[in-house]
């Protein structure tokens, strides 16, 4: 299921939409080719924006989220502003586990048992989230939703069905397209 508590911002998707949105030909994480590209380091590198993102994310949380994980990358930047936001601790979610030092997958507090809300930046297919919650599960994290920046994914449908995620976005490309005028 795909769930917005709150309607979008116009302004915060107007900014967002001038700041990162790239015309061309872009191959996703997916495979899939797209012409259009949503540079979420654009965003996330400006304070102000970033900031703005983090506290529409806020209220996205679900009450009972004990770690927030960061995905690897652009998750990390937004789930410490969250973090910082809410005093709730964050995780960061690698692609895979590092094979030296402490070799994890997953930076911070033990997962066992906790309920992790994931962050993600953009989420077109979800690849990248349903490998985190896939090894956040194993390690034993009670995953259920994930918040992202801007949901790219065709409206209406939700990309993590089939791992049991729920996706809130702060934006969706539908009203980042409604902006565009």
């Amino acid at each position: 299921m795909t769930a917005t508590t709150q309607p979008a911002d116009p302004d915060l998707a107007r900014d967002i939409d001038a700041c990162c949105r790239l015309t061309g030909e872009f191959t996703l994480r997916s495979g899939q080719v797209a012409s259009e590209y949503f540079d979420k380091y654009l965003f996330e590198a400006r304070p102000e924006l970033l900031a703005r993102v983090a506290r529409q994310m806020v209220d996205l949380l679900p009450e009972d989220t004990e770690l927030l994980g960061g995905l690897e990358l652009g998750g990390v930047p937004i789930a410490t502003m969250v973090s910082s936001l809410t005093g709730r601790p964050a995780l960061f979610v690698r692609k895979q586990a590092k094979e030296y030092g402490t070799c994890k997958l997953a930076e911070g507090p033990d997962v066992a048992g906790r309920r992790v809300t994931l962050v993600e930046d953009v989420i077109t297919t979800g690849g990248a989230v349903r490998d985190a919650t896939r090894a956040l599960r194993a390690a034993g994290a009670i995953v259920e939703v994930v918040v992202c920046a801007i949901d790219r994914s065709p409206a209406g449908e939700n990309p993590l069905a089939d791992v049991g995620l729920e996706v809130r976005p702060v934006l969706t490309k539908t009203e980042l397209d409604a902006v565009r005028g």
